[in-house]
């Protein structure tokens, strides 16, 4: 399974702020798709995970913004998976613009049951899986 992933994302009018900058809660976003990416690049999806019963619910996010993105630029959200444990993942972001690091991040998912109750990571999740 993949450790890190890149996806391209060009940013859209409705994204940015009347500075034609990309909202920083858009960020966010970038992050969640690109970690969905990573999974769907290691052939498994959210929707296999979810319906198997695992559910991944953000329980820390952090970002820090070095240089803005505007409107119709194309930013490279690099994800990597930093740490795994029984139960969390934690994810790092890097969001780039031609090579220029423009924001990074980090998030803490923990598997939980369809009642909200923790639980073990699904197999596919497991640290054995990110080499």
């Amino acid at each position: 399974m993949l450790q890190t992933h890149d996806i391209e994302v060009r940013v859209r009018y409705a994204e940015t702020d009347r500075m034609g900058l990309l909202h920083h809660a858009n960020y966010v976003v970038y992050f969640e798709q690109a970690r969905t990416e990573l999974l769907r690049a290691c052939g498994f999806t959210y929707r296999e995970m979810e319906d198997s019963g695992h559910f991944l619910v953000v329980i820390d996010l952090q970002v820090k913004y070095k240089r803005p993105a505007q409107y119709d630029d194309v930013v490279t959200i690099r994800t990597t998976v930093d740490k795994v444990t029984h139960a969390k993942i934690v994810h790092k972001y890097e969001v780039f613009r031609d090579g220029l690091l423009l924001a990074e991040g980090q998030s803490t998912l923990a598997c939980v049951d369809k009642a909200g109750r923790p639980q073990a990571l699904p197999p596919v999740l497991k640290r054995d899986n990110f080499a």
